[in-house]
C-alpha cells in the first residue's frame, strides 16, 4: 500500500502550505484540488481517507463517489457544508476547528457593533466628500451616533464567540443580555441577562449580535418577526452565517426606518453577485467574510485542520470531532 491521501478541496485565500507540510511529515501524499466543484474534487479525492475542506459542499453524492474517505476536517467552526448524517452512515469522522478564531470573530464583532453605533463609515463619507462636522451632524437626531453606555448589546447564541464578544464589549456597552436555550444555566457567564424567549431578547436590544450555527432550524431565523420586534432605531450585527438573516426582511427593515444598520460579513451568496441589494444599501457595512482572518489564524486555519487528520491517522481518532461514527450519538 502507498501513501494515505489526503486533499485539501478549496481553500480560498488561505495558503495551505504551512499544513501540507504537516501531513507530508506525517506519511500523508497531499493533494490540493483548490476547487468547489465535487466532479473536481471527486478525481483529485479518488482513493483519498481524508479531506480538508474550506466552503465546498460534502454531500451524500459525493461521499458516494469517495469510498475510501475516512475523515473529514473543516477549516471553520461550522460544518454546516457536510451532510454528517450521510458521513455518519457510511463511517466517516467529520472534526472542525472550534477556537482558531475566537478571538478574532469576537473582535471583528464588536468592531463592526462600534462602528454602527459611531456612525463611523457615513462620518468618512462626509470626509471624502468635501463636508465636516456640521454637515455630519445636520441630518437629525436621528442620525447622531448612539451613546454605547445606554444600549443594550443582544446575543443570539452564547457558544465561545459570543462569550468572548461579551466579554470585550462589557465595558463599552451599558447592558448584555443574551438568549441561547442549549447553555448550561449553571455555567451562565455573571455579568449576561439571560432570555428564555428570541423575541423578548429583540425587544430589549439595540444592537442584535447573531453568533448561532448554521442549520435547517436557524435558517432564516432573523427575520420580520424577529427584526420587527428589535428596538425601533436598532442595529444588527452578523458574523456567523449569511443564510441566518433573511435578506428581504433586513432590507424592509433598513428601508422602513426600523433599523438604523447592518454590518454583514457573510452573506446567503458569497461573493454576493454585482446586483445584490445588501451590497449597494448606504445602511449595510460590509465586509468579504473576513472576521475569522488576522495573521495569526490564517495559519491555524490549515495547521489545525492537519493536526485532526494527523490525530486521527495515529490514534483512530481526530482531535475535535464533531461527527463520531464509532459513537451512538452523532456528536462527540
Amino acid at each position: 500500500m502507498g501513501q494515505p491521501v489526503v486533499v485539501f478541496t478549496d481553500t480560498e485565500d488561505l495558503d495551505p502550505e504551512p499544513g501540507a507540510r504537516m501531513l507530508a511529515g506525517a506519511g500523508f501524499d497531499v493533494r490540493i484540488a483548490d476547487s468547489r466543484d465535487p466532479d473536481v474534487i471527486a478525481t483529485v479525492a479518488a482513493n483519498a481517507v481524508a479531506l480538508i475542506v474550506g466552503y465546498a459542499r460534502v454531500d451524500a453524492p459525493l461521499l458516494g463517489r469517495l469510498p475510501g474517505l475516512r475523515i473529514i476536517a473543516t477549516m471553520s467552526a461550522g460544518y454546516d457544508m457536510v451532510d454528517t448524517a450521510e458521513a455518519r452512515r457510511r463511517g466517516v469522522w467529520v472534526a472542525n476547528l472550534p477556537d482558531a478564531a475566537t478571538e478574532d470573530v469576537a473582535v471583528h464583532a464588536l468592531a463592526s457593533a462600534l462602528s454602527l453605533v459611531r456612525r463611523l463609515p457615513q462620518a468618512d463619507a462626509v470626509v471624502r466628500s468635501g463636508g465636516w462636522s456640521a454637515d455630519f451632524a445636520s441630518k437629525g437626531s436621528a442620525d447622531l451616533p448612539r451613546r454605547s453606555s445606554e444600549l443594550t448589546l443582544g446575543l443570539v447564541g452564547l457558544g465561545r464567540i459570543a462569550r468572548q464578544f461579551a466579554a470585550y464589549a462589557a465595558p463599552v456597552f451599558g447592558r448584555i443580555a443574551a438568549y441561547d436555550p442549549h447553555a448550561d444555566p449553571e455555567r451562565w457567564p455573571a455579568g449576561i441577562e439571560r432570555y428564555d424567549d428570541l423575541g423578548a431578547l429583540a425587544a430589549a436590544s439595540d444592537v442584535l449580535s447573531v453568533h448561532v450555527p448554521l442549520n435547517p432550524a436557524t435558517h432564516g431565523l432573523v427575520g420580520e418577526d424577529l427584526l420587527g420586534r428589535l428596538r425601533p432605531g436598532g442595529f444588527l450585527v452578523n458574523v456567523s452565517r449569511g443564510e441566518l438573516v433573511d435578506p428581504a426582511a433586513l432590507l424592509a427593515a433598513l428601508d422602513s426606518g426600523h433599523l438604523t444598520g447592518a454590518a454583514l460579513d457573510v452573506f446567503p451568496v458569497e461573493p454576493p453577485p454585482a446586483d445584490d441589494p445588501l451590497r449597494g444599501h448606504p445602511r449595510i457595512q460590509l465586509s468579504p467574510h473576513s472576521a475569522y482572518l488576522s495573521d495569526t489564524s490564517r495559519r491555524a486555519y490549515v495547521c489545525k485542520p492537519a493536526e485532526n487528520v494527523i490525530g486521527w491517522l495515529r490514534t483512530g481518532r481526530p482531535l475535535t470531532p464533531v461527527v463520531d461514527p464509532t459513537s451512538e450519538g452523532a456528536h462527540s
